[in-house]
């Protein structure tokens, strides 16, 4: 299949095309003629995407309040375009909100469009947004679905950033799941945008639109299974980078950048979970990542529902646990407890002479001055036996190996400030795509010659083109030592920098940026980074997060020099 069959459909009518779109607050009208010459131009466009050049069609001037069959009336208009209109309705009769397709009964797809609806109808697959009706009066066609009014789109969920590991694993386990079904029984959707997806509020997805959206643009496909499954793959490349997985924008998505082609998401945004990240690339079919990853791809619903079966499973996160607020212990002033609250204006009351205080008689003189002296006492024989503890430990041997403070505490033997030596150090490019970047002139970066260097690639924006977090350099310091200063010299201009390190009992260097924990961080020509607690390690990180501007235009990092103290 040389393309998806949906592309160039997709990105004309990507505005709002069905009738659900309303129940996202995005609602649209597009009866204008600019939105028919639009649609014309689209369904030329596609080639065998449509079942021929069809002349424009006047879509039915049907107005708010039209009653249908005399059981559904019409409220809103949604969509009007290519021929046809979506509305909200009421139906009358069940007291409840429902959508309703209609077109002309001569339309060229008006026998395709009933036969899509009845087919669908008889799947009863509650995965699917049901249609309820699908007929033919009064020289109109219309097909009547459920209307599910507290459901959110995935537009509208996309809209807010991507999706956590757990909730895109749940997307595109039950989308496989419903479409595998669906295919089982002779039925395609050839439209599953984000736009054809709903979440409820119990977190369950319905596909709405299944078979009647093509059939209402004369969509078709010589590989359906392909098709869906490849759709599929993009809402869930698109739920993990807030990317559409293709040049063009689409569905309030930014596309890729140009002439960069399909990349996994995992080297689109950091962080990404690498198993779904496979998954969203099985299911585009892109022969030259799943090459590089020895997975074959998935080319049937059916085939990526069983490897998301294959998967381990991904749990939702552990709810954050707010501890209640402080008790607020409640405190009355003397006299006032038990009475009713001044007013405002009400005048204040005079305050009472205490009494006075009772003459002492000469038992409480003698009481108090014995009190006293045993104080004093006290205070003496604590003193003393502190002194005495002092002069004890001063006696005790110290061992060559510590030294001691002002204070009487014992410090290990490890010289502060003291340069630790590098043993070896590789480029670190986890999200890049051959895994590094520029690694013949790593030795550069820590061979004590501040004017030979390190660098990386040359990239479109400080932000190495929006195409991964950061690169950096892995230093071993041959075994674990403690850190204390790591300086970076950096050539070219200001270059932002992260310091992290691998676990002290790491028994081999991480080979994902997760696997190092970040201790420090800055920006500058020359960065001293220090940890904000102690920290052990053998394998130290200088990863680079923000590179400076080159005289080329482009935007490049380069590290002169690299020193450890401990």
């Amino acid at each position: 299949m040389a393309e998806r069959s949906t592309a160039a459909v997709d990105v004309a009518d990507n505005s709002g095309d069905d009738p659900l779109t309303a129940q996202a607050g995005k609602a649209t009208t597009d009866g204008a003629a600019e939105t028919q010459d639009t649609a014309e131009k689209t369904a030329s466009d596609t080639g065998s995407e449509r079942q021929g050049t069809e002349p424009a069609i006047a879509t039915p001037e049907l107005h708010s309040g039209h009653k249908l069959a005399r059981r559904y009336r019409l409220e809103e208009c949604v969509t009007r375009l290519d021929g046809f209109s979506s509305w909200r309705a009421v139906d009358e009769k069940l007291r409840r909100a429902v959508g309703v397709h209609l077109l002309p009964a001569d339309h060229p797809r008006a026998r395709s469009v009933l036969a899509a609806a009845r087919s669908s109808a008889l799947l009863g697959d509650p995965r699917f947004v049901q249609v309820l009706d699908a007929v033919e009066e009064n020289d109109l066609v219309y097909v009547v679905h459920e209307w599910l009014p507290d459901a959110t789109e995935l537009t509208a969920l996309l809209a807010m950033g991507p999706m956590e590991p757990h909730d895109a694993y749940q997307l595109v386990d039950q989308l496989s799941q419903a479409m595998a079904a669906a295919h089982r029984e002779g039925l395609a959707h050839l439209r599953l945008t984000p736009g054809a997806v709903l979440r409820t509020s119990t977190g369950q997805y319905r596909i709405r639109g299944l078979a009647v959206n093509a059939a209402l643009r004369g969509i078709t496909a010589d590989g359906p299974q392909r098709a869906d499954t490849e759709a599929i793959g993009a809402l869930l490349y698109a739920a993990l980078t807030q990317r559409w997985p293709y040049e063009n924008d689409a569905y309030g998505l930014s596309g890729l950048p140009k002439g960069v082609g399909l990349i996994a998401p995992d080297q689109v945004r950091a962080g990404v979970h690498r198993g779904l990240s496979e998954l969203a690339m099985r299911a585009l079919v892109n022969d030259g990542a799943t090459a590089s990853r020895q997975e074959p791809p998935c080319t049937t619903p059916d085939e990526l529902a069983k490897a998301v079966a294959a998967m381990p499973r991904i749990r939702p996160p552990e709810p954050a646990f707010t501890s209640p607020p402080e008790y607020q212990r409640t405190t009355y002033q003397q006299g006032t407890y038990g009475r009713p609250a001044a007013r405002p204006n009400a005048t204040a009351p005079q305050p009472v002479p205490s009494p006075p205080a009772p003459l002492q008689s000469p038992t409480g003189k003698v009481l108090k001055w014995t009190v006293a002296a045993l104080l004093i006492a006290a205070l003496g024989l604590g003193s003393w036996q502190i002194a005495d503890k002092l002069i004890d430990r001063d006696k005790e041997p110290v061992d060559p190996g510590t030294s001691q403070t002002n204070n009487g505490e014992k410090n290990s033997g490890v010289e502060t400030g003291k340069p630790i030596a590098i043993t070896g150090a590789h480029d670190f490019d986890p999200l890049g795509q051959d895994g590094s970047e520029k690694p013949a002139g790593i030795k550069n970066s820590y061979d004590g010659d501040s004017a030979t260097y390190w660098n990386t690639d040359g990239y479109l924006s400080a932000d190495f083109g929006r195409l991964k977090a950061g690169v950096g350099i892995v230093l071993d310091l041959g075994k674990v030592q403690q850190i204390g200063t790591v300086d970076v010299s950096f050539l070219g201009g200001e270059t932002s920098v992260e310091l992290r390190t691998a676990p002290e009992d790491a028994s081999s260097e991480p080979t994902t940026l997760d696997g190092f924990t970040k201790v420090s961080d800055g920006s500058g020509s020359n960065v001293s980074l220090k940890p904000g607690k102690p920290v052990r390690a053998r394998y130290v990180l200088v990863w680079l997060t923000e590179l400076p501007q080159t005289d080329e235009g482009n935007f490049r990092g380069k590290v002169s020099e690299i020193k450890i103290t401990s």
